[in-house]
């Protein structure tokens, strides 16, 4: 497969030591070599494979130096794309990156798409397209495990295991097609349905055990949207800062004060947390305030987990015990707060109200059980299991969702295999099954699909 010659800035904008400009495609080199003057005056076309060079980049209209530069030379197929690969290292800033670029373009190449290094080393066999998904994991990981499980399916740990599961449904696929060409041998009728079940209950449990990790992989991957709550002053914002050890929520002694939802991303205890103070829920007459407190409602629905936050130095309000309700059947933690202070609140009332809910006391002005509260973070969603390391996590929303319907059309061939069903039928959905795992790493998937996967990914990847 040829595609034409694309160039991308492939480092974050803004000033630094240095800053590359990205090339892949057959005129790779030949535009470099245009541009480029070495210090030896050697030709970029006869470097060797795997090196880098000294030298200047030229106007090729003016013959002035234009930038001092290093570049790489990377000639396929052993290169991300396995197409012949050039990196530009230029001096990180906006103008000199940009100026190089504009060169490069003026002499051949076109502006990559974003994402199109990586499509590319997808649509050439580099990779599949679990792997190329696991490229924009591993960028936006916020953490050791994250990053963790993203190189992990980088390597093509769930690739192998999808492609060991799509081997043993063509299995059972040639079998069903012995059944059906040779139907007058009854005992190869009889070992067909033996096997069919074997093999689709053993397809089954492997997809099962995929599953059981991607609630783990999904928080790993997108981080866990945990909203704190509580009446006003409180010290939820107090919580937040504490966790980000930042003083980025206004603290005062106010009560409304947070008017609004403020969001931060903070790792504890290696689980990424999608941090979201909102602004106190009561009743209130201010308009903003009430806008506040609507929103805070909204975004506790789509919670993954709860800081219920409570004045260790006040007596429960009926709007505390309210909170209580609005958070029944959520993964909640309870943070008794402010023990720094008098006690006026009802510690067995808390208990009884919290019921299975873990309670934590905490002086957030004094820095004190912050620790306990994010080893109780850390065990409610990973407690007793493996590093991301350890094991296949799925953490891709497609995948799951793919993994979802396999399992469901899987357990139906299964069934129709015990009511009796004939073979032929359930064939269908051996076939089905194994078309979905395929979508997974790609080999089963739409043109417009692929596209939009890599139209998520940032430009110059």
């Amino acid at each position: 497969m040829e595609f034409d010659t694309i160039a991308a800035i492939s480092t974050p904008m803004g000033e630094g030591a240095i800053a590359i400009v990205r090339l892949s495609g057959e005129d790779a080199i030949p535009i470099a070599d245009k541009l480029f003057k070495s210090i030896g005056g050697k030709k970029l076309t006869k470097m060797a494979s795997h090196t880098i060079h000294y030298g200047h980049l030229i106007d090729t209209k003016t013959g002035q130096v234009v930038e001092e530069v290093m570049v790489s030379i990377m000639k396929g197929p052993k290169t991300f794309t396995k197409e012949d690969v050039v990196e530009i290292n230029c001096h990180g800033g906006i103008v000199s990156v940009n100026r190089v670029l504009q060169h490069v373009l003026k002499n051949g190449a076109r502006l990559a798409e974003p994402g199109e290094f990586t499509k590319r080393a997808f649509l050439n066999g580099r990779i599949d397209l679990s792997q190329a998904e696991a490229v924009m994991d591993l960028i936006r990981a916020k953490t050791d495990r994250a990053m963790n499980m993203a190189l992990g399916q980088m390597e093509g740990r769930l690739s192998k295991l999808i492609r060991r599961l799509r081997q043993e449904i063509l299995e059972i696929l040639a079998h069903v097609e012995v059944n059906i060409d040779y139907p007058e041998y009854d005992d190869v009728e009889e070992m067909t349905h033996k096997m069919l079940n074997e093999k689709a209950h053993f397809v089954r449990d492997e997809i099962n055990k995929l599953l059981q990790t991607s609630q783990q992989g999904k928080i790993l991957r997108e981080g866990l949207s945990t909203v704190i709550v509580g009446r006003p002053n409180v010290g939820k914002s107090s919580l937040l800062n504490s966790l980000v050890q930042e003083n980025k929520a206004i603290v005062t002694d106010i009560p409304g004060t947070t008017r609004d939802v403020i969001e931060e991303y903070v790792n504890v205890r290696g689980v990424p947390l999608r941090l979201l103070d909102t602004a106190g829920i009561r009743e209130t007459e201010d308009i903003v305030e009430r806008i506040g407190v609507e929103r805070s409602r909204q975004v506790l629905k789509e919670a993954d987990l709860i800081l219920l936050v409570l004045n260790y130095s006040d007596m429960l309000t009926v709007e505390d015990e309210n909170l209580f309700e609005v958070v029944r059947g959520m993964d909640t933690i309870v943070i008794v707060n402010k023990t720094d202070l008098p006690r006026q609140i009802d510690m067995e009332r808390v208990k009884l109200l919290a019921k299975d809910h873990k309670i934590v006391t905490t002086s957030l002005l004094e820095d004190q059980g912050v620790d306990e509260l994010e080893e109780a973070i850390a065990a409610l969603f990973f407690a007793g299991s493996l590093e991301a390391g350890d094991m296949t996590y799925v953490s891709n929303s497609r995948h799951i969702a793919l993994l979802h319907q396999s399992l469901q059309v899987i357990e139906e061939a299964i069934e129709g295999v015990e009511i009796g069903t004939p073979i032929d039928i359930v064939q269908i959905d051996l076939t089905r099954t194994w078309e979905l795992l395929g979508e997974i790493i790609g080999d089963s998937v739409h043109e417009s699909l692929i596209d939009q996967l890599f139209s998520q990914f940032c430009l110059g990847k």
